[in-house]
C-alpha cells in the first residue's frame, strides 16, 4: 500500500529532513500518517512544552513501526 511512504518518513525523521518530512505529508495518501507528521512538525515548529514534542515523536515512530509491520511492501511499484 504506502509502504515506501512509511521508509521514507522514517529516514526523514531519523536524518532531522523536516522539509521532505512536510513534502511528504502532504503528498501521501495515508491520512493517519499525514495527521501524524502534521503533529510533530507543529510541535516541533511551535515549541510549548517538551512534552508535547516527546510525545508527537513516539506517537509518530510509534505509527510508522506499526505500519511497516502490517504492510507489505510493493514489489511491482
Amino acid at each position: 500500500m504506502y509502504y515506501q511512504d512509511y521508509d521514507k518518513a522514517l529516514h526523514y525523521m531519523i536524518w532531522g529532513q523536516w522539509d521532505d518530512l512536510l513534502i511528504l505529508m502532504v503528498r501521501t495518501r495515508d491520512h493517519f500518517l499525514s495527521k501524524k507528521i502534521e503533529a510533530f512538525l507543529h510541535a516541533f515548529h511551535y515549541p510549548g512544552h517538551e512534552t508535547t514534542l516527546l510525545e508527537s515523536h513516539e506517537s509518530l515512530l510509534h505509527y510508522i513501526d506499526h505500519a511497516q509491520a502490517t504492510t507489505q511492501p510493493s514489489l511491482y511499484v
